[in-house]
């Protein structure tokens, strides 16, 4: 991911939109998939072949993930059926659910790309990704969207090569049980949807483009149909949504436009680290992943507080945007960079991130809370790693992934960033359980 992502696409040219206003697509195109039968054939298998090692520390069970030692890693995850599917910026790996690597491939296999994102629907019981490709010889920059047929991640897929030749960087994946949507930086076509079962199915799919960006596409855990799309738009929050018309074409409306009044939502500044004057990228004010779950809107994101990185984090009414509770994990000697949030169908939260200072390097931390904790509040910062290298530039990361486990709706699981003696990205993964609830002090 460039260093220009700081600037994503939450900027959207939508904002003169008003509340209950149409907006139909653009253009539509079809696409043909390119099918695999199965993740990777048994002679690719160990290809990719890196992490594992589990062990249980203090309850968490925590494995490594890749090793690419690269300083640009994207680390993502996607939980369910039975096992962990991760990404990075140099390929996938499957995990079993106890960490225990099952098979690895690069991502050329999957029509190359970079920037990964990734998550598991919940109702129809399928993976999805998307890996962005800027290198392609026709320069058709695909957005390549695939999606798994089962709930088995090594069984069959389809990947849907989206054309996107104006786009500047990787974008944002969202899903409802309805739609997949994708959301990119450049050109004048941002947004485009897709219908999931099609994606499914394996069927040549139709791609629905919007002008401008919607926003961030949202991961829907609720059962519901529509898909949402959040923006930070200066001192707004605008929440829009895709819904499907009587003919089948979906349209974009606003939901709400509010102010936030929040104290902090600018960008965090760059980040010290250990034995360098080179800092790193703290993240981004707009979030990497929104979830919607009972109703309400749900991220954490990366803020300036008064001279260091803060993780910030909120819960939003999805159906008028008004903040129902918001924290933030701050300190005025370290700085805490690169957060991701997840929520389970009992509103207990888990929350990613980094910590790095002067006096240390990039390591891996989360915090978590139960639904009926004080409203705003987390539970104790918990360590998973310490970094033992200084980074040599200022991208790092670049994000970070936490998601749900979509077998039991209630464990939480997050992948870190940890640098290695070189300053290189190594990753954690962690899973939380909230199945029984621990008795810890509260911050």
């Amino acid at each position: 991911m460039r260093h220009f992502l700081l600037f994503f696409l939450l900027s959207g040219t939508l904002h003169a939109q008003t509340t209950g206003d149409k907006q139909l697509p653009s253009r539509t195109e079809i696409i043909t998939p390119l099918h695999k039968d199965k993740f990777c054939e048994d002679s690719l298998r160990n290809s990719r072949k890196q992490g594992g090692n589990p062990q249980t520390k203090d309850g968490y069970l925590l494995f490594n993930g890749s090793t690419d030692g690269n300083r640009q890693v994207d680390p993502q995850i996607a939980v369910g059926g039975g096992y962990v599917l991760h990404g990075t910026n140099n390929g996938l790996i499957i995990y079993t659910k106890k960490g225990e690597f099952v098979a690895g491939i690069s991502q050329k296999h999957f029509n190359n790309g970079i920037d990964p994102k990734m998550g598991y629907e919940l109702h129809n019981k399928v993976f999805l990704f998307d890996l962005w490709w800027y290198y392609d010889k026709e320069k058709v920059k695909p957005v390549n969207i695939s999606v798994s047929e089962t709930s088995d991640p090594t069984a069959a897929w389809n990947t849907y090569p989206v054309p996107a030749q104006k786009g500047v960087d990787g974008g944002g994946i969202g899903y409802s049980k309805k739609w997949i949507g994708y959301s990119f930086p450049g050109g004048e076509e941002r947004t485009f949807v897709l219908k999931l079962a099609e994606a499914k199915s394996g069927k040549p799919a139709t791609i629905y483009h919007f002008a401008g960006s919607l926003g961030h596409p949202v991961a829907m855990q609720d059962n519901v149909d529509d898909l949402y799309f959040f923006d930070i738009a200066g001192p707004n929050f605008i929440i829009r949504k895709v819904t499907e018309g009587a003919d089948g074409v979906p349209y974009c409306v606003v939901v709400s436009k509010k102010p936030h009044q929040l104290q902090y939502y600018n960008y965090p500044p760059q980040s010290s680290q250990k034995g360098t004057a080179q800092k790193v990228s703290s993240g981004d004010r707009n979030p990497k992943n929104l979830v919607y779950q009972n109703g309400s809107l749900w991220f954490s994101h990366a803020v300036n507080k008064n001279g260091h990185s803060a993780v910030q984090w909120h819960q939003i009414k999805g159906d008028d945007g008004t903040i129902l509770q918001t924290g933030i994990i701050s300190s005025d000697t370290t700085n805490y960079i690169q957060t991701t949030l997840a929520v389970n169908k009992r509103n207990d939260v888990l929350i990613g991130f980094q910590e790095v200072n002067g006096a240390s390097f990039i390591s891996p931390r989360f915090a978590y809370r139960y639904a009926n904790d004080a409203a705003g509040t987390v539970r104790e910062i918990v360590n998973v790693g310490e970094g033992k290298g200084a980074a040599d530039g200022v991208a790092w990361g670049d994000y970070s992934g936490s998601v749900i486990d979509g077998d039991n709706l209630l464990d939480l699981w997050t992948i870190q960033s940890i640098a290695n003696e070189k300053g290189r990205g190594e990753t954690v993964i962690v899973k939380v359980p909230f199945t029984k609830k621990k008795k810890k002090k509260r911050k």
